[in-house]
């Protein structure tokens, strides 16, 4: 080979690891503004591209007090993000010819209350078109109740009017997606926990995802801060989410929700038509930024839906995941303070475009 043939691999190699840590920098950077701005205690962010990790990184502390350092590892709550893996729960049992989607939803929960004219279905539930209300007041929002089952959760909502009739209009609760851990648990025969344990978590080796538990040792040395009315973060009095499960109940880390993001990607959990399905818009939503089921569709027409993710803002976190099919690219960012959701989506918008920037 030629000393030219050389020198021009070399260039090239210069001109490549020069663009790659350029966007290490700048996406170093853009989670670095999260603590210099003073708006999270810890945060950490990463991107794949192919199933390939490009971009890991963690700022701050996971427990300020003890000067214990926030990492790719850290569990955080997921918050809303939850409701994404348990509408791919679903999902698995549509194909399987286990749920009509379509069917009213008291076929497989005998229990459950139709009060409108039109059933629910679980199509409705999916996309926030049941007509079932959200929390009722802060006594729900920051519960202190551990409810044993979701039976038990359910019955805080049950006997409650409907918004409106179902499949008339979209409005976002997460008391829907109690009731879909309910129809897993009564079509599987398996707990919610046991059903996503060996049929999401295991499949894709998702070691930090769970249920939280608040009364365990290990949830009580878990350090959560949130950010009050006045811009000072303060310690979290932690809530007890067993009220809302599948909805927002569970926790994870960084690594792990970039795994669940690119098995969306290569079909390791649904096929690609269900995943496809999913990402079609079927609430009612007029606005920016529509729902397929389980999944938000970012963009305006006619873009809609070239990003699918979900974003979680809860007592204790702020979260977000985001999924570019076309790209193959994965982003997600989490972070252990709530107050923190619009500045965490921001980095991982803007982390899209780092991901997405030619070598």
């Amino acid at each position: 080979m030629t000393k030219t043939f050389y020198i021009t691999i070399f260039i090239a190699f210069l001109s490549y690891y020069s663009s790659t840590q350029e966007k290490i920098k700048a996406s170093n950077a853009l989670l670095e503004s999260l603590i210099n701005d003073n708006v999270v205690v810890g945060a950490s962010g990463g991107f794949s591209i192919d199933g390939k990790t490009q971009w890991k990184s963690a700022v701050g502390y996971s427990n300020k007090n003890e000067k214990i350092d926030f990492n790719s590892g850290s569990r955080v709550r997921t918050a809303s993000i939850a409701k994404s893996m348990t509408a791919v729960a679903i999902m698995q049992l549509v194909e399987k010819g286990l749920i009509d989607l379509n069917a009213p939803l008291d076929r497989y929960i005998p229990e459950f209350i139709q009060n409108g004219k039109t059933k629910i279905t679980t199509k409705h539930l999916l996309s926030h078109t049941s007509g079932i209300g959200d929390y009722k007041n802060d006594r729900e929002i920051e519960n202190k109740i551990n409810y044993q089952t979701l039976s038990e959760a359910y019955d805080v909502f049950k006997n409650r009017k409907l918004r409106f009739e179902p499949g008339t209009e979209f409005y976002y609760t997460s008391y829907g997606y109690v009731v879909l851990g309910m129809l897993i648990e009564n079509i599987s025969g398996l707990s919610y926990k046991d059903y996503m344990q060996q049929h999401i978590w295991d499949v894709l080796n998702m070691s930090n995802t769970g249920i939280e538990m608040v009364d365990t040792n290990e949830e009580k040395s878990r350090v959560i801060y949130h950010r009050d009315n006045r811009g000072k973060i303060k310690r979290a009095k932690i809530n007890n989410l067993s009220n809302r499960t599948p909805a927002g109940g569970l926790y994870s880390t960084v690594d792990d929700l970039i795994l669940f993001g690119n098995a969306l990607l290569n079909n390791s959990l649904i096929s690609a038509e269900t995943f496809k399905l999913m990402t079609q818009h079927h609430s009612l939503e007029k606005i920016n930024n529509g729902y397929g089921l389980g999944f938000y569709l970012y963009g305006k027409q006619p873009e809609e839906g070239s990003i699918i993710g979900h974003n979680g803002a809860q007592r204790g976190t702020s979260t977000q995941l985001f999924v570019v099919p076309s790209k193959n690219v994965v982003i997600v960012v989490v972070s252990n303070t709530s107050g923190a959701i619009k500045e965490v989506q921001t980095v991982a918008g803007n982390l899209i475009n780092i991901a997405l920037r030619e070598e």
